[in-house]
């Protein structure tokens, strides 16, 4: 595929995600009676239903549920391992994010979900996460299942040439913050840095430890 083509498509999704990131703040924004503010980093974060349950095949082969892999608190990201460069960028992001979260004694999960059915298996996807961390969950599933998981956690994707092998995807491209019992906690944007990212998470898993009590 030309040069040109792949860097019209790699933009189309970024400005896919900033039309996304606009659409959310004015329809969720940060509400004066939220107890967890000082701890959203955009001010779309809050209100709407994000996430629910799911059946995906994991990068080991095996059959699982959302209650299996958002066990603890998660970084759940959409993209695809033949991605040119927007995918390993912020994967890389999140798996540095988990790092540091790891060295101050939070246990944080990266979870990558491919939207790219044709090409994805359990073990192209063991390699790329792999690369990333040992500690990101792959996930892939039928058309149907990555369907119905994509309309739950409202990101989008889209192949641009079906049947082509060497195929781009325009997909969202920010990473939800899930927790086990409270469900969709933020989301965080290309452009927010692994520190900034780090400190989001720990604040959400201190508060919530507060408030639980």
């Amino acid at each position: 595929m030309p040069v040109s083509a792949k860097t019209a498509a790699v933009g189309g999704a970024l400005t896919l995600a900033v039309l996304l990131g606009a659409s959310w703040y004015l329809t969720i924004g940060k509400g004066p009676e939220d107890p967890l503010a000082e701890c959203r980093v955009g001010a779309t974060a809050g209100t709407t239903r994000i996430g629910g349950p799911f059946t995906l095949t994991s990068e080991t082969g095996a059959t699982v549920t959302e209650k299996e892999v958002i066990s603890g608190p998660s970084l759940v990201y959409f993209g695809y391992t033949w991605c040119p460069d927007v995918c390993p960028i912020d994967s890389t992001r999140n798996a540095a994010a988990a790092d540091l979260l790891a060295a101050r004694g939070y246990q944080v999960t990266p979870v990558f979900i491919s939207v790219d059915v044709a090409r994805d298996t359990p073990e192209s996807l063991r390699e790329f996460t792999d690369l990333m961390s040992p500690k990101m969950v792959g996930l892939t599933g039928t058309q149907e299942q990555i369907d119905a998981v994509i309309r739950a956690y409202r990101a989008y994707y889209r192949v641009a040439e079906p049947g082509n092998p060497e195929t781009l995807i325009d997909h969202s491209t920010q990473t939800y913050l899930m927790d086990p019992a409270q469900g969709y906690l933020d989301f965080y944007d290309r452009d927010v840095s692994p520190e900034v990212m780090a400190e989001s998470v720990a604040c959400f898993i201190d508060a919530l430890k507060t408030n639980t009590k």
